[in-house]
């Protein structure tokens, strides 16, 4: 081997091939990742639409119809407090929603591919 030429750690004198862009896309353009894709769309994109929507309404409501929101719900406790309270209860909802669908679809799909491309290289 030539002076200054870097050896891999393992000493073999061998270096794995590098990963090209070429595989990268190919992985990208393949029906797994496809797979993948639309199951992380599918999920996220209805729920996120779904958030907004309620986020919006809660605002929208606060802005125009005071009078609802103002209504007393029990004791101090208003419409506008229970709605104001539920947004932060959605938004850990949905978190551990998609945490539990992130590790039953996502992850174990994921890794598949991950694997398969460690294994090319």
């Amino acid at each position: 081997m030539a002076t200054g030429a870097l050896q891999p750690p393992d000493g073999t004198g061998t270096s794995p091939a590098p990963s090209t862009t070429e595989k990268f896309i190919e992985v990208q353009e393949s029906a797994e990742f496809g797979e993948l894709r639309r199951a992380h769309r599918s999920f996220a994109f209805p729920l996120t639409a779904g958030f907004i929507i309620w986020y919006l309404l809660y605002v929208l409501l606060s802005n125009y119809a005071g009078g609802l929101m103002g209504t007393k719900v029990f004791g101090h406790i208003n419409v506008a407090l229970v709605f104001g309270l539920a947004q932060f209860l959605t938004t850990f909802l949905i978190a551990w929603l998609y945490a539990r669908h992130a590790a039953a679809t996502l992850d174990p799909k994921g890794a598949a591919i991950k694997s398969r491309m460690e294994a090319d290289v």
